[in-house]
């Protein structure tokens, strides 16, 4: 028998894959060309289908909205196509180059220029927020609840409006102020007319008083005082002054001078050294009424010898016509010491002293009462 001849498979295989290799390799350029060239032609397509759309834009420029309809694609054309510039400085919600679409808002914020003066400084800054508060942020200005903006801080702007900041600083001192005694004179009726005592000595006083100064920008602009505060008390100096009448001299009359008569009155026998015929009385009391002195009055009650005044004792006289201090026989009346002396009393006049003005307003004026001058000494009875 023959043998059979088995035909070699594997060989013719392996042919045709190497020639599919072949033709891969030798045509993937051509593949990856066709491939870009049907990406390019569709997105132009897809452009030139989207650009050409008419698209409906808000426009939202410083607050103020506009609805516009464009074929733009791109933001910076459409604001172009609107005549709407962009500054440095201004502000736009999506970037210029982004693109646009039906439906979209756009807000863009134009800054404005403002003039801020603080600090010794002047400066421009742009600002989209249009306030004053925003303005000095910008600068990165720091404002103390003191200080004194203008305009206020929520006061909206126009453009180069200056904004002025000025600092107000307050400060208190101290001031020592010496504060001078008063000099308080009062009557002594135990001192000698005329003269004067120092009782007690004064002495300053201190005052500490708290001054509130205002600057504004380093300028003093105002101040007050906001409290004093006494801190040593000032201490009057007292003065005494005189109010004592002098002792009257008292007239003696010579013991040889020879006596008018001896007389005995009321049981009491004495020799007068002299007769006044014709003597006009009244009479007076101490009130206001008569000598213009009220009971606060130091010197109420004080007779011109320094006593005080004694109903059925004192009299007042002309002290040419009855030395001070002597005594006398009034008739009618009895014995009475010189002891007064008044203006409306000249001559042969006498003035009877009782306690109640009301008796010496009665007692009126008497004439032609005869007087005996005794002398220094009261007779008694023997």
């Amino acid at each position: 028998m023959g043998l059979l001849q088995v035909k070699d498979t594997h060989g013719k295989r392996s042919s045709s894959m190497s020639f599919a290799l072949r033709w891969k390799r030798e045509n993937l350029r051509l593949i990856l060309l066709s491939a870009a060239i049907s990406i390019a032609m569709t997105f132009m397509f897809l452009v030139l289908l989207y650009g050409t759309a008419v698209k409906s834009v808000s426009v939202v420029v410083n607050g103020q909205e506009t609805v516009v309809e464009t074929k733009q694609w791109v933001l910076q054309r459409l604001l172009d196509e609107q005549a709407i510039t962009i500054g440095p400085h201004d502000e736009v919600s999506v970037p210029l180059n982004a693109a646009i679409k039906d439906g979209d808002r756009i807000e863009v914020k134009q800054a404005i220029p403002v003039i801020v003066k603080a600090d010794g400084k002047t400066s421009t800054v742009y600002t989209t927020e249009r306030t004053v508060k925003a303005a000095v942020e910008e600068l990165n200005i720091s404002i103390r609840s003191q200080d004194k903006v203008t305009p206020a801080l929520q006061t909206k702007l126009d453009p180069q409006q200056t904004v002025t900041v000025v600092r107000v600083d307050t400060r208190v001192s101290e001031t020592e102020h010496k504060v001078p005694y008063s000099i308080v004179k009062k009557n002594d009726p135990t001192l000698e007319a005329g003269k004067e005592k120092l009782v007690q000595t004064g002495k300053e006083g201190v005052v500490v008083e708290q001054i509130e100064k205002k600057y504004e920008d380093g300028v003093l602009i105002s101040k007050k005082s906001v409290s004093k505060v006494v801190e040593t008390a000032a201490v009057n100096q007292v003065v005494a002054i005189g109010t004592k009448k002098p002792a009257p001299k008292v007239t003696v009359l010579s013991n040889s001078a020879p006596s008018v008569k001896t007389l005995t009155k009321r049981g009491v026998t004495f020799k007068a050294k002299k007769v006044l015929k014709n003597v006009t009385l009244t009479a007076y009391s101490a009130g206001v009424a008569s000598t213009g002195k009220d009971e606060s009055h130091p010197l109420y009650g004080i007779t011109a010898s320094g006593t005080r005044v004694q109903e059925g004792r004192t009299i007042a006289v002309d002290p040419k016509v009855i030395p001070i201090g002597w005594w006398v026989y009034i008739e009618g009346i009895g014995f009475r010491r010189a002891e007064d002396k008044g203006g409306a009393i000249d001559g042969n006049k006498i003035d009877v002293y009782f306690d109640s003005t009301k008796t010496a307003m009665k007692f009126g004026r008497k004439k032609g009462i005869t007087v005996y001058v005794l002398g220094p000494n009261k007779p008694t009875a023997s």
